[in-house]
């Protein structure tokens, strides 16, 4: 019953969601090229839909892949520093470049590859057994990058500092579908990578020394899945920035319904990652403000208390 509440009332979020904003639409006039409720309706309502739910989708999965193989509840997506990345890539192209949209883009995707490489080159270097290790290599990363972040503060004046700061809150106000397809194609492709690993990745969850009698290699599974994943949220990142709290909490909550091994939570953790953010973004878009609300703001309010709540609970588990 309640799997089948929560599709309807998701199905249901997903049509809606178009329709809300602070431009009130005129309905008749969606389908009148010529109109301004047909250009708010299609170049600036869908694909915003679109890109939150395939961003969403993205963070989602890319969390329940982080918990899985760190065996840790509060990893995120953004654990490994690509976020980091991304964001001081950003920032490099605002303060030097101009802030010319497709610098922005280039270099905030180069910055987040440029950490999963490192993080490839370092990973060879590792056993199975040491995912932690690589862990820490990515806070570094982080400290690293926010200290280079603080520099560039320094260098940039003040219009470019409010630009690297709402960067770094997030941003789904796209304008037509061209930002969408590699957000959407790095979604699909992260989708069909998981599952075509999810038989090793549900032995992987069960013992480390089961996969390796199974005859999993379990270094490359693990860090194939790693790789991927981040790449896909360094995908994502370079678009619509950094939001954060979206792969802690989706995973938690598909858990706590479905109440199933994490092998059979792809779908749906990829499906309710996607609608969630799409709400998150209707809430931020209709919240009564003279602008729109960053949308990284709203995940923030909903994640905080959220991570606090898991905080308490692990320890009362343990």
């Amino acid at each position: 019953m309640m799997k089948r509440f929560s599709l309807l009332l998701s199905v249901a979020i997903l049509i809606a969601s178009p329709f809300f904003g602070q431009i009130a639409l005129n309905l008749q006039d969606i389908l009148h090229p010529d109109s301004s409720s047909h250009m708010l309706f299609w170049e600036l309502r869908i694909p915003r839909v679109l890109i939150a739910f395939f961003s969403g989708a993205i963070l989602s999965l890319a969390g329940l892949v982080f918990q899985s193989l760190f065996r840790n509840p509060l990893t995120t997506p953004f654990t490994l520093g690509v976020a980091s990345g991304a964001t001081l890539g950003t920032a490099i192209a605002i303060v030097f470049l101009s802030e010319m949209v497709f610098w922005q883009y280039a270099l905030s995707f180069a910055g987040a590859l440029l950490t999963v490489l490192i993080l490839f080159l370092i990973s060879r270097s590792l056993k199975s057994t040491q995912t932690h290790s690589l862990l820490l290599v990515g806070i570094a990363l982080s400290f690293f990058y926010s200290a280079a972040l603080m520099v560039l503060f320094f260098l940039s004046d003040f219009q470019q500092s409010y630009s690297i700061v709402r960067f770094t809150m997030g941003s789904l106000s796209i304008i037509g579908f061209d930002p969408l397809y590699p957000v959407s194609a790095a979604s699909i492709l992260l989708l069909g990578s998981i599952r075509y690993y999810r038989a090793e990745l549900k032995i992987l969850l069960a013992s480390l020394d089961f996969a390796f009698l199974k005859g999993i290699d379990v270094n490359r599974v693990t860090m194939m899945l790693l790789l991927i994943t981040s790449l896909a949220v360094a995908v994502c990142v370079s678009v619509v920035g950094p939001i954060g709290f979206v792969g802690l909490i989706v995973p938690h909550i598909i858990k706590t319904i479905y109440r199933q091994s994490s092998d059979k939570l792809i779908l749906p953790t990829f499906f309710y990652g996607g609608v969630f953010l799409v709400l998150c973004d209707l809430i931020s878009r209709n919240i009564g403000a003279s602008s729109d609300i960053p949308i990284g703001v709203i995940t923030s309010f909903l994640g905080g208390p959220f991570f606090i709540y898991l905080i308490i609970r692990r320890n009362r588990g343990n």
